[in-house]
C-alpha cells in the first residue's frame, strides 16, 4: 500500500442512475417514485433548444414541489461549449431548493472545465448564503475527456461521480459505430473459425474506475441505448461491476431493476464474503497470514475483498 491512501469515495447508494428530460414534468413524480438510488433531471442532450429555458425552470420548481424521499437529486447541465450552461449554474444556484445534491458537467475534457464551474457555484453559495454545497459528477465523453481522466478525477474536492458516455465519445474517438454501449458487431477476434466478441469499453472503463479510485470519486457506466435488449444490459452492467463501477445509467425505467439486481451484492455473495473474512480471523488467532476457503487460498488481500462486498451489502440495507 502506498504511504498515500486512497480517499474514500461518498458512501450511498449509487446502483442507478435514472435519467428524464426536464422539458417533460409528467415523468417528475414517477421517477421520484422509482427504484433508483440517483434521478438525474436533464437540461442538455434530451432537451431541444427551444425548450431549454422551460425545462430550466421545470427543473428548478421540482426542486421544491417534489419529495424525492433520500434519493441523490442531480440536474446534468448544458455543456461548456454552448451558451445556455452558465445560465443553468446560476439560476439552479440561486432558485433552487436545498434538496439539490448535485449538479452533472457532460463532455468534460479536462481540469479547467471543472474549475470554471467550480468558480461560478463557490460565488453564488457565498453570494446567496448556501449552506449545502453542491457536488459533481461528471462525463467523460471524449478523446480530450479520458486523455486527461486522472486530473479531471482530482480536479475539485466537490467531485463525487464520473460516467462514461459511450456515445460522443465514440463519435470524439473516430469509433465506426452507431450503437450506444455493448456489443459492437465489428470488434470481434477469430479462433479455430468462430467469432468471439470483445468489449470495446473495457479500456476506458477501466481507466474511468483507476482514476476514480485513486482520487474518492465513485466511477458508474453510463447509459445502454437499447432498452429492448435486457440480457445486453446486464451483461455490461455485469462487467462494469466486475471492473469496479458502482452503478449504471438507466434511459428507460425497465433498466432500474436490471441495474439495482447487478449492483447489489447477492446474499449468496455476502455470505461468503462473511465466512472468508470469518476464516481470516481464525487464522489471524493461530497465528497464520493466510488459509484455505473451500479449496482456494484466501490471505490479507481476500480481506480486503470481502469486505468491499460486505460494506456495499450493509450500505444498501442501511439507505
Amino acid at each position: 500500500m502506498s504511504f498515500r491512501l486512497q480517499p474514500t469515495p461518498a458512501e450511498r447508494p449509487n446502483r442507478c442512475q435514472l435519467f428524464g428530460p426536464g422539458s417533460r414534468t409528467a415523468l417528475f413524480e414517477k421517477m421520484a417514485a422509482s427504484a433508483a438510488d440517483v434521478i438525474n433531471l436533464d437540461l442538455e442532450d434530451s432537451v431541444a433548444p427551444s425548450d431549454k429555458e422551460e425545462a430550466r425552470k421545470n427543473v428548478i420548481q421540482a426542486t421544491h414541489d417534489i419529495d424525492w424521499g433520500n434519493k441523490t437529486l442531480s440536474v446534468r447541465i448544458n455543456g461548456l461549449d454552448t451558451p445556455y450552461w452558465y445560465r443553468d449554474v446560476v439560476d439552479l444556484l440561486e432558485q433552487a431548493s436545498d434538496r439539490l445534491d448535485q449538479i452533472m458537467i457532460p463532455k468534460v475534457g479536462c481540469a479547467g472545465d471543472i474549475y470554471a464551474v467550480d468558480a461560478l457555484v463557490t460565488a453564488i453559495e457565498a453570494a446567496k448564503g448556501r449552506t449545502k454545497p453542491i457536488e459533481f459528477e461528471v462525463i467523460i465523453e471524449s478523446a480530450a475527456g479520458i486523455a486527461h481522466v486522472e486530473e479531471i478525477a482530482s480536479a475539485s474536492p466537490r467531485m463525487v461521480a464520473m460516467s462514461l458516455g459511450a456515445a460522443d465519445f465514440a463519435a470524439s474517438m473516430g469509433m465506426q459505430t452507431t450503437g450506444i454501449g455493448g456489443t459492437q458487431e465489428n470488434y470481434y477476434m477469430m479462433h479455430e473459425g468462430a467469432k468471439h466478441w470483445s468489449d470495446p469499453w473495457h479500456w476506458a472503463q477501466a481507466a474511468i474506475v483507476a482514476a476514480c479510485r485513486t482520487h474518492g470519486v465513485l466511477p458508474v457506466d453510463g447509459p445502454f441505448g437499447d432498452f429492448s435488449d435486457d440480457d445486453g444490459f446486464v451483461a455490461q452492467a455485469k462487467r462494469s461491476a466486475t471492473l469496479g463501477m458502482v452503478g449504471k445509467w438507466a434511459i428507460h425505467p425497465k433498466q432500474i431493476a436490471l441495474a439495482n439486481t447487478v449492483f447489489t451484492p447477492s446474499a449468496e455473495a455476502v455470505a461468503e464474503a462473511r465466512e472468508i473474512l470469518a476464516a481470516m480471523e481464525q487464522a489471524k488467532a493461530n497465528g497464520e497470514g493466510a488459509t484455505v476457503y473451500k479449496g482456494r487460498l484466501v490471505d490479507i488481500a481476500s480481506i480486503k475483498q470481502a469486505e468491499v462486498i460486505v460494506k456495499q451489502s450493509e450500505m444498501i440495507e442501511g439507505a
